[in-house]
């Protein structure tokens, strides 16, 4: 353990030095001012970060701080120190001759953790020093295993994003995606597949809450949901089978129980038409060719909430020129307007968007402006464009 001393008398350094070195600490410093403290730790004469300065970890265990100093005295030293990110967790005892508890409380209050009384009495400096190394030796160990965790993290992160498809650019169809996640991890989940020369299916879909369990959830479902899309196809089959995995979720805690909403299409190109059904997700939104537009409602309960879930399918017809939008809730939540307002305006501020940009530029306005800058969920917003005029009657 690495022990600084700061103390401008050094009658009182070498009492206390004298003091640790019988009990046993051998790696123990001083310093004969703050300006020195400063000095050895990389700071700047005012106390502040300096870049010309060495920063570098200064492997200090623990300060036994002096109060009362010329120019920098210990409560001004302890305030810059606790600034500083790479220093704060250093813990520093305060050596005083003042009984004054103000001034005590105000040291206390610069991040001190404790303080010893001069005359110094060794067994208390002792007791007080095992106190606060413990306490240091904990938090390092909360500290790193923090680090690997955030490693952990970002790896996993990695991996979700990895796991999300790229856009489909084409003569006949466009597929694409603004996503912008609340935490390091995800609670919403966009996927798209082209399953045969005219078929596409889509989804989107929002588990319940976000951060680590959501993200779980997503990826166990973006792992069943492409072989669903391929091998079922059927928009009103592929939220029965979701349904029917999501209720294989066991957990130790009956009381946890996971579900998501979700909506998905079956994008077809050939017949001119969208089959889609949408399980307690927002609407989704048709744009036509001429500036009409259609709601994509619900009709299905959420997913994994029920055995004999009901499964409602409905259909709508394509043009070429057409856009079809899904969004998830964090979408809508952003909109500056009462609650049940804000899916109107959001669908407003779409429309508008869609009258001057491309959707690949909508990510400032919905994501990065305003109150968009600070999000408590998840957003994402799916479009498909029809480019080509579709096969089927009407078109």
């Amino acid at each position: 353990m690495r022990i600084l001393i700061v103390d401008d008398n050094p009658m009182n350094v070498t009492v206390v030095q004298e003091m640790l070195k019988r009990a046993g600490y051998r790696d123990v410093h001083s310093a004969p001012s703050g300006m020195e403290l400063f000095r050895l730790l990389g700071l700047s004469e005012e106390g502040h970060e300096a870049d010309w300065l060495p920063s570098g970890d200064p492997g200090y265990d623990l300060i036994l701080l002096d109060m009362m100093m010329p120019r920098v005295d210990g409560i001004a030293a302890c305030r810059a120190i606790k600034q500083v990110e790479r220093l704060r967790d250093i813990p520093i005892i305060m050596v005083t001759a003042i009984g004054d508890s103000k001034k005590l409380a105000e040291a206390l209050d610069a991040g001190a953790i404790d303080y010893v009384t001069k005359p110094i009495n060794k067994i208390e400096l002792l007791a007080r020093i095992r106190v606060a190394l413990r306490l240091k030796e904990e938090k390092d160990w909360h500290n790193e295993r923090d680090r690997r965790l955030r490693e952990e993290l970002q790896l996993a992160r990695e991996v979700q994003t990895a796991a999300l498809p790229l856009p489909i650019i084409s003569d006949d169809i466009e597929i694409g995606a603004l996503y912008c996640p609340s935490e390091e991890l995800a609670g919403d989940l966009y996927a798209w597949y082209r399953i045969d020369e005219h078929r596409y299916g889509v989804a989107v879909i929002d588990a319940m809450g976000h951060g680590i369990s959501s993200s779980l959830v997503c990826m166990f479902i973006a792992s069943i949901l492409k072989d669903a899309m391929v091998h079922i196809v059927d928009p009103k089959h592929v939220i029965e089978e979701l349904n029917r995995r999501a209720l294989q979720l066991q957990f130790a805690d009956q009381l946890i129980h996971y579900y998501y909403t979700g909506i998905y299409l079956l994008v077809d190109l050939k017949e001119g038409k969208v089959e889609y059904v949408n399980a307690g997700h927002p609407p989704g939104l048709l744009i036509r060719h001429d500036g009409a537009t259609e709601r994509l409602e619900g009709g299905s309960p959420a997913i994994g909430l029920f055995d004999d879930m009901e499964v409602t399918k409905h259909s709508v017809t394509i043009r070429e020129g057409d856009r079809l939008l899904l969004v998830t809730d964090g979408l809508i939540d952003a909109v500056d307007a009462p609650a049940f307002e804000q899916l109107n305006g959001l669908f407003v501020q779409l429309q508008e968007l869609g009258g001057q940009l491309p959707p690949q530029e909508w990510r400032k306005p919905l994501m990065e402006d305003g109150a968009a800058l600070e999000r408590p969920d998840d957003r994402c917003l799916v479009w498909v464009d029809i480019k080509s005029k579709p096969n089927g009657p009407g078109n």
